[in-house]
């Protein structure tokens, strides 16, 4: 039964002085379409309004009003002329039958409408009692006096969720059900450091790690006179717990009688717990290895990151020089592959392959082995194996890349006699793709080196520089003056910024462009064609500028965004007013 019957329908009748016809469920219980009419009508006769009787109380011989008589308020009819007196007391007497049958029906009405409304309450008293029960065996907040009644045709009300901080990606797959004041600590650790470094903290340092190899490669077996290794640890103002867990990973799963020295560079951190806390541990890690070397470099300027890797490659002494950012964890068996592929060949520069830590539960993901390129910009990007490679079906074994990501292990001398890392590059970017391009044009190669695995944060921001947009611009074309000759200009054009005077100061570039001369290094071309033929050289673009009204001495420019409607505005020819055209 629909609690609405009743009051809903008279509501209706009195709102538009008519007889609704409802469909049959939306009814009271045990009152018909009739009685509603019939109790409708005597209704509106009450309130004075002047409505036909329903169909049920007039005769089907009585004539409408027009053709014979008018209707009164009572339900009775006025004489009309030549009306005999019989006749009149007949329809008054017939009139006086048809009230008292008004007044009938109208108490009958009222009579049900009284029950059910008596019906209504007790179905109200019913949900109270319910919903007090229930609240009561979940221990919830008590009952909002005057509570509605439950509308049992919507949908179960959502949770509620708690997040403090919902936009936050910390949040988005981490976190659910945690305090607020946990919450709202791990929200400023996550923007202090990019990661989640409240997770960090209460991890293991010793934490397992699965093994993302290549089944063929745990049946390798290596040479026992691998070259020593020294491996360097990079960072600025890294959580403690990171750089611990890092540490661990090195001296718990590399091989003793490899590991020479470990060696950490401090690019003028701030934080507090990097220097007595870490001073401890450190002296920790000595008195339980005391024949592993670990000295420290601190820098007393933040000086980036290729000059950071630069001073650990001159602090290091051992054969093999392995450049690691200190936000990794190095997997079983990790430095094996790569020393053998250096003792095979002293001008190979290899690199492991990188496994994604996520920013937020920091769980460890699987990356299939590929090659590491760039596009014009020199940001980073991964790219197949030649089609050589792929032909031969081993996924064990290492394969030819353009370039390097960041983490490199070479020959410590060999990268020293090519120049080790442009100290000239600022703050990060580019610098990786520098010297990709330097060692292959140079005589040597570059290999990634599949059955070598370390699991790497992948930051969700990069809290010393939030924008790395200017610094990679200006990298950029500081390779692109170095190395790339004809090509240079597609550096430009990738950023947007005119061939000549783009105002941005790349530093002294005169003692780089003699240690390639020094090294009779190939020309870029060579190393398009050759080692990195899906890079696309650009060579048929036939115009690249702005378009400048030399009337109004404006130039098309972008308009409002979204939207793709150009606009005029001063001469700036930069970012989007400079276009190429093939």
């Amino acid at each position: 039964m629909n609690v609405i019957g009743v009051n809903g329908l008279i509501l209706h009748c009195l709102q538009s002085g008519r007889f609704p016809r409802p469909p049959r469920d939306c009814l009271p219980l045990n009152f018909s379409l009739a009685d509603h009419q019939e109790g409708c009508w005597t209704l509106l006769k009450k309130a004075g309004r002047k409505v036909r009787a329903p169909a049920r109380t007039r005769s089907s011989t009585s004539r409408t009003c027009e053709q014979s008589s008018t209707q009164d308020v009572t339900g009775g009819f006025a004489p009309g002329p030549g009306t005999t007196a019989t006749a009149v007391r007949q329809r008054s007497q017939a009139a006086t039958t048809h009230t008292r049958r008004k007044v009938n029906v109208l108490q009958a009405f009222e009579q049900k409408q009284k029950t059910m409304q008596k019906m209504l309450e007790e179905d109200r008293e019913g949900w109270r009692a319910a919903a007090q029960i229930k609240q009561l065996s979940v221990k919830k907040q008590p009952e909002r006096p005057n509570a509605e009644i439950p509308d049992q045709q919507k949908s179960p009300k959502e949770k509620k969720s708690n997040k403090l901080f919902p936009d936050s990606a910390l949040f988005k797959v981490w976190g659910e059900n945690l305090p607020e004041d946990v919450q709202t600590e791990a929200q400023s650790l996550y923007m202090k450091y990019g990661y989640n470094a409240y997770l960090s903290d209460r991890l293991p340092l010793d934490r397992a790690l699965p093994d993302t190899r290549d089944k063929r490669c745990l049946k390798k077996i290596y040479p026992k006179d691998l070259p020593s290794l020294a491996v360097v640890l990079i960072y600025l103002n890294e959580a403690l717990s990171v750089i611990k867990r890092a540490l661990r990973s090195i001296i718990d799963r590399t091989s003793k009688n490899l590991l020479k020295e470990i060696i950490l560079v401090d690019d003028n951190s701030s934080n507090d717990d990097l220097k007595e806390d870490l001073d401890a541990y450190i002296k920790t890690i000595q008195q339980q290895n005391p024949s592993l070397q670990i000295a420290r470099v601190r820098h007393s300027e933040q000086r980036g990151l290729a000059h950071a890797r630069a001073s650990g490659w001159e602090a290091a002494t051992a054969d093999v020089v392995a450049i690691l950012d200190a936000h990794i964890e190095v997997n079983e068996l990790w430095a094996e592959p790569l020393l053998t592929q250096i003792k095979g060949d002293r001008t190979v520069v290899t690199s492991p392959v990188f496994d994604k830590v996520n920013f937020d539960n920091l769980k460890v993901n699987k990356y299939q082995a590929a090659a590491h390129g760039f596009d014009w910009a020199l940001w980073c990007m991964y790219e197949g194996f030649s089609d050589g490679y792929n032909k031969l079906k081993d996924a064990s074994l290492p394969g030819k890349s353009p370039s390097v990501m960041g983490i490199v292990v070479a020959d410590r001398k060999y990268l020293g006699e090519i120049g080790v890392i442009d100290k000239g590059m600022k703050v990060y970017g580019g610098e990786n793709v520098e010297l990709g391009i330097r060692v292959w044009t140079c005589g040597g190669s570059i290999e990634v080196v599949p059955c070598s695995r370390i699991a790497h944060i992948e930051r969700a921001h990069k809290p010393y520089m939030p924008n790395l947009r200017q610094v990679m611009k200006r990298n950029a074309l500081r390779v692109a003056e170095i190395w790339m000759d004809e090509y240079k200009h597609n550096i430009n054009m990738a950023w947007n910024l005119p061939f000549e005077n783009h105002g941005i100061d790349i530093g002294d570039v005169s003692e780089r462009k003699k240690l390639r001369e020094t090294l009779k290094c190939r020309p870029f071309k060579w190393y398009l064609e050759n080692v990195y033929p899906k890079l696309d050289p650009w060579d048929n673009i036939v115009a690249y500028g702005g378009l400048k009204n030399l009337d109004a001495d404006m130039c098309l420019d972008q308009g409002p965004v979204p939207g793709n409607t150009p606009i005029a505005y001063n001469c700036h020819f930069y970012g989007p007013q400079v276009s190429q055209a093939t």
